[in-house]
C-alpha cells in the first residue's frame, strides 16, 4: 500500500470514530477511561498536541470542538452525567495504578 493511500484510508477510519463518538453521546468519558484508558478529551489533546508539533496553532478549546462536534460546555450541558460513586472509584483505582512514566 502506497503512503497517500494510507493516508486517506486512515483519515476516513479517523472521521468514522469521530462520528461514532458523536452518535454515542450516552457513553460517559469516565466510562471510557475506565475501559479503554482514553476519553474523548484524550482524543482532543492529541489532536492539538500533532496540530501544534506541525506548525498549526490549535487550542485545548478548538481540539475539543473538534472532537465534540460542538463547543465542549454545550456538549457537557446537554450530554455530560455526573459521575457515580462506582465510576469515581473505578477511575480513582486506575489513577492510582498508573504508570507515572508516562
Amino acid at each position: 500500500m502506497d503512503k497517500q493511500t494510507q493516508l486517506e484510508i486512515e483519515a476516513a477510519a479517523w472521521r468514522k470514530m469521530l462520528g461514532h463518538f458523536r452518535k454515542r453521546n450516552d457513553v460517559q468519558n469516565i466510562d471510557l477511561m475506565n475501559m479503554a484508558g482514553f476519553c474523548r478529551n484524550c482524543l482532543s489533546k492529541w489532536y492539538m498536541g500533532e496540530a501544534n508539533e506541525r506548525g498549526e496553532t490549535v487550542d485545548y478549546d478548538q481540539a475539543r470542538e473538534v472532537i465534540y462536534g460542538m463547543p465542549y460546555n454545550e456538549y457537557k450541558e446537554k450530554y455530560q452525567e455526573k459521575a457515580s460513586e462506582e465510576q469515581l472509584t473505578a477511575f480513582n483505582s486506575l489513577e492510582e495504578g498508573k504508570d507515572t512514566t508516562e
